[in-house]
């Protein structure tokens, strides 16, 4: 027999809010239930089996759950796959396919209807749009009124006619995603993608625990101190909501005055106008230069990373889908959900396990005491919130400057290779190779250490093509250099990077020269392609990375973009917006998705070099791993596999740099 393919959709109920806690603790509800099943073999018709009438799953549907002879597909599979499992049908993930994560592959959006629409479905194959209020009706429980009976949820024999829509509904979206997987096979997803997908299900559905003791002191000494600065800023500025930009704004500038004719100070009460007062408050008054120390404390929103964690904590104190593979579809990283990890707090606490203790003590008077600033305290332990399981231990390592590497071994600048293969002070040799410096001398104690501050903010800012505003954005300017001074570092650092500069403007030929031609381009072991079918008219840039995966833009065409300067557009996802539409790029841009697509790569290779020891990495960021790990695991250990050699990546040196905790912080 062959392989048979299935595609299932399930519709489900849950009294947990699933996009605030998470699909893993909607389905660890005691209330979860499947209400609806609706599949597809192959060609066939869809059927649609309904829970809540006392059917059954069909005898020929019970074993193919768990046959690998039968390939299951799903619109975010891991929903389909977590909840039949919770549901006692046993149903291996190995077994399964997600159109969205295969969606997301291709460059296309994350969402059914969304990716119908981008995809180019026609009328009858996309998502129906009723399905929103449908699922509002019979998913989530209801008021109970005097009128409803005092039911806390809606039964289909409650109106018959939105539960025929609902089952219209749930059929549909076999349709669409069956729709979808057809136009999506022409450009397939490779073997150690899937395995990929499948590792990052895992290990969301593994979880990370979290110390819940320190949460519910962290909330509440959060509760008594936003009190507690509310109550002083209505005595100091006698305002109703001193909270209100309408009521603080004009109170601060009335405050801030010297004389009736003087301009307002102040515009609005962002957070980075109430920074930069308070940085540089001139003859600011001292009641204006406390109302703002008090905005600044209570727009803390980092407070509600606790609140995230409290909600999304399921069975064993764990949260589970702290990660969305290929969250970021440029480069194919993965991206943060529910307490967003990739934006945490960083810690410079030198005393976050007596900080710790004094929080979960809910100890609010010793916090404020010892620490001052009580919200900046809590955020600064949020990291610390995670722990490892019972016995075990935290090891935590990330790639030592993996982008300066990357980059400088595609575009084969060798003084940069030279510096990783050997003492690895990128940002002093960087300083030597700008101003002509050896760099011994650019150590502690020497005048000439000042330029490492240069190379520094150099190194990390320029390596994609920017300029004296991608130096201002990394914060030149808070590091002391001055805006004169900004344009000559430029100069300097592509100056003494040359083969990185010939990087962006081959990547940036190679784009228009395919998009021109229709012919493929080798460049730097990287190959552009333009790529397409005629049966649906989907069209594609492709990049094939060293790593053989590729990186989708997809629709592309030629324009002038805002300069005048013709460029390559494509469609994507607006980073403001959130829809489908038309951007463009040039050769540094895409130069910065391919370094971090193969730094991504590597991250890849890492997390099966981890699976294969058999320990448990239960969440990474950017290119750090968090490895829940047994006493004997050693940090040396997984910076060695850090450091291996990638079978695809000849000559590119990496290393990893860690720490083990009982904790999870910044080292």
């Amino acid at each position: 027999m062959g392989v048979k393919h299935l595609s299932i959709d399930i519709e489900t109920r849950s009294s947990v809010d699933i996009a605030k806690a998470g699909a893993y603790k909607y389905a660890q509800s005691p209330d979860f239930q499947i209400l609806l099943f609706a599949y597809q073999f192959g060609e066939d018709p869809v059927e649609i089996i309904d829970f809540t009438d006392g059917e059954t799953l069909p005898k020929e549907l019970v074993p193919a759950l768990k046959n690998p002879k039968v390939i299951k597909h799903a619109y975010n599979a891991a929903f389909e796959w977590y909840c039949l499992n919770r549901a006692g049908f046993e149903t291996p993930i190995d077994q399964w396919r997600c159109t969205m994560a295969h969606g997301l592959y291709c460059g296309y959006t994350a969402g059914l209807d969304a990716t119908g629409k981008a995809i180019g479905l026609p009328q009858d194959k996309q998502k129906l749009a009723i399905g929103k209020a449908l699922i509002r009706y019979f998913c989530v429980p209801c008021k109970p009124t005097r009128s409803n009976g005092n039911r806390t949820w809606n039964q289909p024999w409650h109106d018959p006619e939105k539960w025929k829509l609902f089952k219209e509904y749930c059929r549909q979206d076999v349709v669409t995603e069956h729709a979808i997987l057809a136009r999506l096979k022409q450009f397939p997803m490779p073997e150690k993608e899937q395995k990929q997908w499948q590792m990052d299900i895992l290990m969301n559905a593994y979880g990370v625990r979290v110390d819940t003791e320190l949460i519910e002191g962290a909330l509440y000494i959060d509760g008594i101190s936003t009190q507690e600065l509310t109550d002083e800023a209505i005595r100091l500025t006698g305002l109703l909501n001193p909270n209100s930009a309408t009521q603080l704004v004009p109170w601060l500038n009335e405050h801030s005055r010297k004389q009736e004719t003087d301009p307002d100070v102040f515009q609005d009460i962002q957070k980075t106008t109430v920074a930069e007062a308070l940085e540089k408050p001139g003859d600011l008054p001292e009641e204006v230069l406390q109302m703002l120390r008090i905005r600044q404390q209570l727009g803390k929103t980092s407070i509600k990373k606790y609140v995230a964690m409290d909600t999304a904590k399921g069975e064993g104190d764990r949260v589970r889908g702290l990660t969305q593979y290929y969250g970021a579809n440029r480069t194919g990283r993965w991206a943060g959900r529910l307490v967003q990890m990739q934006n945490l707090p960083r810690n410079y606490i030198k005393t976050l396990d007596y900080a710790r203790k004094v929080v979960k003590a809910k100890n609010y008077e010793g916090l404020r005491l010892l620490y001052g600033n009580v919200p900046d305290t809590l955020s600064q332990l949020i990291r610390t919130a995670f722990i490892p399981s019972e016995g075990n231990k935290f090891v935590v390592a990330d790639f030592s400057a993996i982008e300066a590497r990357v980059i400088a071994w595609l575009a084969g600048e060798q003084w940069v290779n030279e510096v990783f293969a050997t003492h690895g002070k990128i940002y002093e040799a960087t300083a030597s190779q700008m101003f002509g410096v050896p760099v011994d001398r650019i150590a502690k104690g020497n005048p000439e250490y000042a330029l490492r501050q240069k190379g520094k903010v150099a190194t990390l800012a320029l390596g994609y093509q920017g300029g004296t505003s991608a130096l201002i954005a990394m914060g030149a300017l808070q590091m002391g250099l001055t805006e004169e001074e900004l344009p000559d570092i430029v100069h300097r650092w592509r100056q003494a990077n040359p083969r990185i500069r010939d990087l962006w403007y081959a990547v940036e030929n190679a784009a228009l020269s395919v998009m021109q031609t229709a012919q493929p381009q080798a460049i730097y072991g990287l190959i552009f392609a333009l790529e397409g079918d005629l049966v649906y008219g989907q069209s594609f840039l492709t990049v094939k990375l060293p790593s053989g995966r590729k990186l989708y833009y997809p629709k592309p065409f030629l324009k002038e973009n805002q300069f005048g300067k013709l460029a390559l557009h494509y469609y994507t996802v607006g980073q403001q917006s959130r829809k489908w539409e038309v951007a463009s790029t040039y050769g540094g841009k895409m130069t910065e998705n391919i370094v971090q697509a193969v730094a991504r790569d590597c991250l890849a290779v890492t997390l099966e070099r981890i699976a294969a020891k058999h320990l448990q990495v239960v969440f990474h960021v950017h290119d750090e791993v968090i490895i829940d790990a047994p006493m004997e695991t050693t940090v040396d250990e997984i910076c060695d596999l850090m450091a291996e050699p990638i079978p695809w990546a000849r000559g590119l040196i990496l290393k990893g740099a860690g720490f083990e905790s009982s904790y999870y912080m910044k080292d």
